[in-house]
Parts: C-alpha cells; structure tokens; sequence
C-alpha cells in the first residue's frame, strides 16, 4: 500500500464442468464462486442470454451493483461531511449492454436513480447539489468508460 495504493484480491472457482469440460458451448454450466477471504461466497453465473442461470448474480448485475453501491457511499459521506442528515436513500438503476456483431458487446450507459430523503428543508439545495459532486470521487464510476448518468430525487421526510 504505497502512495495511496490499495489493492484487492478474490478467488473465482469455475464450478460448471459437467463431465465434458467446453467441449460444447451447450454442455456446461456458466456457474462459477468468487472467494473473498473474511466475505460470504458469491455465487454467479452469466446471464441468462449467454446460457446462464437467472437466479444467480452475473457480472453485469454486479457492475451495475458496484456502480450504484459506490455512488450511495460517496453521497452520504458528503452528505455526512456538511452535516446534512439523510435519513432514506434508494436506488433503481439501470445499464444498458449492447451486444456486437463481432460477439463482442460493451455497456453504453448506466442510469442510477436514487430517491434521497432528508431531515430538514434547510438541507434540500446542497443535497441535490452532491448528487452531481459524486462522479468527482466515486472510484468505480472513475473506472468505466461510458457515462453514468444520475437523476437524483430529494425530498423531505
């Protein structure tokens, strides 16, 4: 951990020989576990459209996770910092992948759409302001090379 480095390390395990290996692009299963020490497995697989299992976290379902979860930890930090009580925050994002011709594909955008609430009016203008401050720190929204859009609400309650 020099100059600010932070590193991270996982074990991904492929679980879905079903006793032909990739013999075919049909006869295996996608199902594979990530291993992080001190964490609970996570389970996943592809999605559905490559043949996955839809009860399973893919890794799309988890870029968009990480996207959306970094900007909720950023925000309330900020939020934190200037003393602006939230008291709710929800999230109902969305990706957009668009699959290649080449059978490639990449995502094309992701909409995060949180709905803030706060403890006081006096907190409404700044609240709505750090929504837009985010993208400055948020580490994974820094990392991806298509837009992250955000329509923030932010009410009282």
């Amino acid at each position: 951990m020099n100059n600010g480095e932070h590193h991270y390390a996982l074990d991904l395990e492929w679980l879905g020989n079903t006793g032909q290996g990739t013999r075919t692009y049909e006869g295996y299963s996608r199902e594979h576990v990530v291993r992080i020490a001190g964490k609970p497995d996570l389970r996943g697989t592809a999605d559905p459209i490559f043949r996955g299992d839809a009860a399973l976290h893919n890794p799309e379902d988890l870029l968009l996770a990480a996207l959306s979860g970094c900007h909720l930890l950023t925000y309330l930090a900020l939020c934190a910092r200037a003393r602006i009580n939230v008291t709710a925050y929800r999230d109902r994002a969305e990706g957009t992948l668009l699959l290649t011709k080449d059978g490639g594909g990449h995502f094309t955008e992701v909409v995060l759409r949180p709905e803030v609430v706060v403890a006081e009016a006096g907190m409404l203008e700044k609240a709505r302001h750090f929504h837009g401050e985010v993208h400055k720190y948020c580490f994974i929204a820094r990392s991806v090379n298509f837009p992250v859009r955000c329509e923030a609400v932010v009410t009282i309650g």
